[in-house]
């Protein structure tokens, strides 16, 4: 299932926090090489973390985290805006109609199908958040490991720029929110759009409005 959790309210889950900051350590640092801090407590942590940022957290049956992602609002600082206007030519992008998504997180404990299932209902969730939250669209940064993803979901983003070639590219890219993008991916992923409402609803059990798209 799907926990949507402010970062403020992360110490009420202890395990699914200390889960996912592991992992995260261990995908950024450990398997992919990236220059990333890594804690006293093994955990992967930036500025933005500190920014109280909306985690989308895939919970495995055991209580662990099985894959995140991280979202902020553009209208905030954001990881885009601050290291990455290069490539979409020095232009940045603050709306508060775009979200932008970060540090997408896939558990090494989790097996391939666990994983793929993790990916999807990830998707699917960030655009029921997205519908809710009033966002029109997410931009990120994505290396190329990320694109056979999204090609799979059938959801691939507008390309706003690239840095470097093959395996060592990195880009960023902007992704529309539509009822077509949700359609495709509860139909590929086996996941019902009503499952997914479910998910947000339990995590915000009171009606929320447009405004409290800041956090």
């Amino acid at each position: 299932m799907i926990k949507f959790v402010y970062a403020d309210a992360l110490d009420a889950f202890p395990l699914l926090k200390d889960t996912m900051y592991k992992d995260r350590a261990w995908q950024f640092k450990e398997r992919l090489g990236w220059d990333v801090s890594v804690d006293e407590n093994g955990h992967e942590m930036d500025e933005y973390d500190r920014k109280n940022p909306l985690y989308m957290i895939y919970e495995l049956e055991n209580g662990e985290h099985g894959g995140s992602m991280r979202l902020l609002p553009t209208t905030a600082e954001t990881m885009v805006n601050d290291h990455f206007s290069n490539l979409t030519g020095g232009v940045n992008l603050i709306s508060p109609l775009i979200w932008e998504c970060t540090r997408f997180c896939l558990s090494p404990n989790a097996d391939t199908k666990t994983s793929a299932i993790a990916g999807a209902a990830l998707m699917l969730a960030g655009l029921e958040m997205s519908t809710r939250f009033a966002v029109e669209n997410w931009v990120g940064v994505f290396d190329t490991r990320m694109v056979s993803i999204y090609k799979r979901l059938g959801w691939c983003p507008e390309v706003l720029g690239t840095s470097g070639e093959g395996k060592d590219s990195i880009s960023v890219g902007l992704w529309t929110v539509s009822e077509e993008a949700m359609d495709t991916i509860a139909r590929k992923s086996g996941i019902s759009r009503v499952t997914a409402e479910k998910w947000f609803n339990d995590s915000f059990p009171v009606t929320m409005t447009e405004g409290a798209m800041v956090a």
